[in-house]
């Protein structure tokens, strides 16, 4: 619990069920720091920072934060200078750094919480140079994204008007480090050292989670994790080497049977071929739980945990509610008022992003506010 944080009857270990919740999103945050300390130990001996942007990824900022200082954390990076000053004011002597660079008239609140931009053009490069000589920054080259930072032929130019600035970083970006096969890695690495070659006293870093689990082992001085902090799995197709650091649970807030014919939910797309038990719970598109993953939307249905049986979400996902097919768990696994894991061991991020034709970043990003928050393990 963060210590600016009103206690809350969750937050001090109660039950959710004396809460009256009806969802409810549990934060790992002993989870959380064995992935950045797995993730330093792989990258060692290069330094293991971690990414914070989008509020932890949506897992909340300064307890996620919190918890990385006390792992051994001490570099950490945010994309917006709003982002920076909430993290100043976690972490007063924490190196951060911004993703998004310094835009036109950032300057005073940049230094006024010594905030580092990550340079990502020429025209930004000599406009810090001129605003802040000698504060720290980092330079971004880009490398293949073709969003931000410097294209790689104009290093040298950049190196020249970084002259005047106390470099500290130069760095980029892979395209598809999620696939160690992919040929762009390897153009990517080549490209960079090339660059690099104009900042020989610059520390350099290059791999985000994916990155770090790259053949070609390209830690450099500094790691950049993101996904895999919060659970999500950077082998694709491999076995997830992360903790899950998120669960998810609704509560069930009626139970109903329907005679065959009888259909569920917006559109009428599932329809019982059979007596059915059903159960509604309290969570829905407006909680981040993407419409996709609706009973005849795409792939099989999304499952959730009912005392330990698999149930299927059938029908629509609406705003505020999913229902589940009970019919082939026993009559007496589910009373009304009881908890089902949605998100959690059983279903990770990225299988729900999968099964929502999403992204596993998206899901974690999106999770609602109007779910009752616990963080365990901090």
């Amino acid at each position: 619990m963060s210590v600016r944080e009103k206690p809350s009857p969750l937050s001090l270990g109660a039950s959710p069920c004396d809460a009256g919740e009806v969802a409810l999103l549990t934060i790992d945050l002993a989870a959380l720091a064995r992935n950045w300390k797995l993730l330093a130990e792989r990258s060692a001996p290069a330094e293991c920072a971690a990414v914070v942007k989008a509020d932890a990824y949506g897992l909340g900022l300064e307890p996620v934060m919190r918890a990385l200082l006390a792992a051994g954390c001490r570099t950490f990076f945010v994309a917006t200078a709003a982002e920076g000053v909430q993290a100043r004011a976690i972490a007063r002597d924490a190196v951060l750094y911004m993703f998004n660079g310094a835009p036109p008239g950032s300057g005073p609140l940049l230094l006024s919480h010594e905030l580092r931009p990550v340079l990502n053009s020429l025209d930004e490069i000599a406009e810090w140079a001129a605003l802040a000589p000698g504060t720290p920054a980092a330079l971004h080259i880009d490398t293949g994204m073709s969003r931000l930072g410097v294209a790689p032929p104009d290093a040298g130019v950049a190196a020249e008007l970084a002259r005047g600035l106390s470099l500290q970083l130069v760095m980029s970006h892979f395209v598809s480090s999620q696939q160690p096969e992919n040929r762009c890695n390897d153009r990517q690495i080549a490209q960079f050292a090339l660059a690099r070659a104009h900042f020989p006293e610059v520390a350099a870093s290059f791999a985000n989670s994916s990155g770090i689990f790259l053949p070609h082992r390209p830690h450099l001085d500094l790691v950049r994790p993101g996904y895999a902090l919060y659970g999500g799995n950077p082998t694709p197709g491999k076995p997830n080497p992360m903790r899950p650091v998120v669960k998810l649970e609704a509560r069930i807030l009626a139970l109903r049977e329907i005679k065959p014919g009888e259909s569920v939910g917006y559109d009428a797309t599932w329809t019982a071929s059979r007596p059915s038990r059903l159960a509604a719970l309290g969570l829905g598109y407006a909680d981040g739980l993407p419409w996709g993953v609706s009973s005849g939307a795409g792939a099989e249905p999304l499952e959730a945990l009912v005392s330990g049986f698999r149930c299927p979400i059938v029908g629509r996902v609406s705003m505020d509610a999913i229902v589940l097919d009970l019919t082939e768990a026993p009559s007496f696994i589910a009373q009304r008022g009881d908890f089902v894991e949605i998100l959690g061991e059983t279903t990770g991020v990225d299988a729900l992003a999968e099964r929502a034709g999403t992204i596993g970043y998206e899901i974690l990003t999106r999770l609602g506010r109007r779910y009752a928050r616990r963080y365990v393990g901090g």
